[in-house]
């Protein structure tokens, strides 16, 4: 596992990650509540190896690149949430078309905008970015790099450092019905 700062990853490599991310890297990387496992969302291959890593089919939630992807990809019944993003919540949205099919094979998506420097980076990469965390399933969430299991680390291209994170998850929204509802 290559493990980059994110004042690097901001700054000097900052053209090398957006790279990799669009070419389907795998990353662990920080958010603004614990440490992400994501790739392009778009990349099929990518997907089904973070599938691998985590031992889930479950339907994986996306970073959007922007509101406006939200809007054009997805039935927004509720907008004033939308205005909550960035921030720490997943929107579940159901999809306008059949997109993103390796990531969630329902008619819902749940989107993310976190308020974290490395949002930005992804989102100037201009694709929607798998994020999961990247714990096992039923295991505690990675708060620094040095946490990460051997078997995670060990198939992953890419970490960035941000230090220790220890935020709670994020809220969920179902925003598919006429009423919103907090899942958890």
């Amino acid at each position: 596992m290559k493990t980059i700062k994110l004042i690097e990853a901001m700054k000097d490599l900052k053209g090398t990650v957006i790279s990799l991310i669009k070419r389907g890297a795998v990353f662990i990387y920080p958010t603004d509540t614990i440490y992400g496992l994501g790739c392009n969302a778009e990349v099929a291959e990518s997907v089904w190896k973070i599938r691998a890593i985590k031992g889930t089919q479950h339907p994986f939630s996306v970073i959007a690149p922007s509101r406006e992807w939200i809007e054009e990809n997805l039935v927004v019944k509720h907008s004033e949430y939308l205005e909550k993003l960035p921030g720490p919540y997943t929107l579940v949205l159901e999809k306008k078309k059949p997109i993103l099919k390796e990531t969630s094979r329902l008619n819902t998506l749940g989107v993310r905008i976190p308020n974290h420097p490395f949002t930005k980076i992804i989102q100037e990469a201009g694709v929607p970015f798998i994020t999961t965390s990247v714990n096992p399933s039923g295991k505690e969430p990675v708060k620094q790099v040095s946490e990460i299991p051997e078997e995670i680390a060990n198939r992953i291209d890419i970490a960035i450092d941000a230090g220790v994170l220890n935020n709670p998850s994020s809220t969920v929204f179902d925003l598919t019905e006429d009423e919103p509802k907090k899942l958890r």
